[in-house]
C-alpha cells in the first residue's frame, strides 16, 4: 500500500471543464492517480422528500460534509482506505452504496468548491482553477444536465440564474485567489499538459509517463464537462 505524495485540487465554476481535466489526468497517468469528486459528499438528505430535496441550494457551501471529506482526505493521505460516498443527481441524494478507495501515490480532488475549505486548502500540495467564458459553461451546464441528468430545460435555467450564478460569484470565482495553477478555457492542452509533466514528476518512481505523442492521442475527442 502506497501512501499519496501530491494532492491536487481541481476547482472552478459549473461546466468549466474541472471534471475534464481531472479525468485527462487520471486517464494520462493511469492508476497512480486516484479522483476524488467533490459531488459524492453532498449532505445526506434522506430525511427529506424528493421536493424538499429539489429545492436545496447545492452551489452553497452548506450542501456539502465538510467534516466527512476532510477526515477522508486525510485517511488517504495517511495511507488507508476509505468508504467514499456516492450521490445520484436524479433523486437529490446519496445511494445506499459507498465504493472503496484505495490510497495512491496522486490524489486529484475536484469541484467547485474544491479550493473553498481552508482546511482541505491545506491538505493540498497543488491548487488548481479552471476557468472558462461564462456563456460557453451555462450552455454546458444545460447540456449536461438535460441529457445526462434527465432534467427538464426551463428547471435547468431557472435554477442556473437563481442559485447557480449567484453562488458562482460569492463562493467559487473567488477561490481563484487561492489557486497555484490557472488553467484557461476549460480543456487548454497545453496546460493540461504542463499539469501532466508536474504530476509525472512527483511519481515516486517516474512510471506511467506517456510521451509526448500517446499524451495527444489520448486528448483527442474528449468532451469537456
Amino acid at each position: 500500500m502506497s501512501t499519496p505524495s501530491f494532492a491536487i485540487g481541481i476547482a472552478g465554476g459549473t461546466g468549466a471543464g474541472k471534471t475534464t481535466v481531472a479525468r485527462t489526468v487520471a486517464e494520462t497517468v493511469g492508476e497512480a492517480v486516484t479522483r476524488i469528486p467533490i459531488d459524492n459528499y453532498y449532505q445526506d438528505l434522506s430525511h427529506l422528500a424528493f421536493e424538499e430535496r429539489q429545492a436545496v441550494n447545492y452551489d452553497h457551501p452548506s450542501a456539502f460534509e465538510w467534516e466527512l471529506l476532510r477526515e477522508q482526505l486525510e485517511t488517504l493521505l495517511s495511507g488507508r482506505p476509505i468508504e467514499m460516498p456516492q450521490y445520484d443527481f436524479e433523486v437529490h441524494n446519496r445511494t445506499d452504496e459507498c465504493v472503496t478507495v484505495e490510497p495512491s501515490d496522486i490524489l486529484v480532488l475536484e469541484g467547485i468548491l474544491a479550493l473553498h475549505d481552508e482546511e482541505i486548502r491545506e491538505l493540498l500540495d497543488l491548487r488548481v482553477y479552471v476557468m472558462t467564458d461564462a456563456d460557453v459553461r451555462i450552455l454546458r451546464r444545460i447540456e449536461r444536465d438535460v441529457i445526462e441528468r434527465g432534467r427538464d430545460l426551463e428547471g435547468v435555467i431557472d435554477q442556473y440564474l437563481e442559485t447557480v450564478k449567484p453562488m458562482h460569484e460569492r463562493f467559487v470565482a473567488p477561490t481563484k485567489k487561492q489557486a497555484d495553477v490557472i488553467i484557461p478555457e476549460g480543456a487548454n492542452r497545453m496546460a493540461i499538459d504542463l499539469l501532466i509533466d508536474k504530476v509525472q514528476a512527483e511519481l515516486p518512481d517516474g512510471s506511467n509517463r506517456l510521451d509526448p505523442v500517446d499524451r495527444k492521442l489520448s486528448f483527442n475527442d474528449r468532451t469537456v464537462d
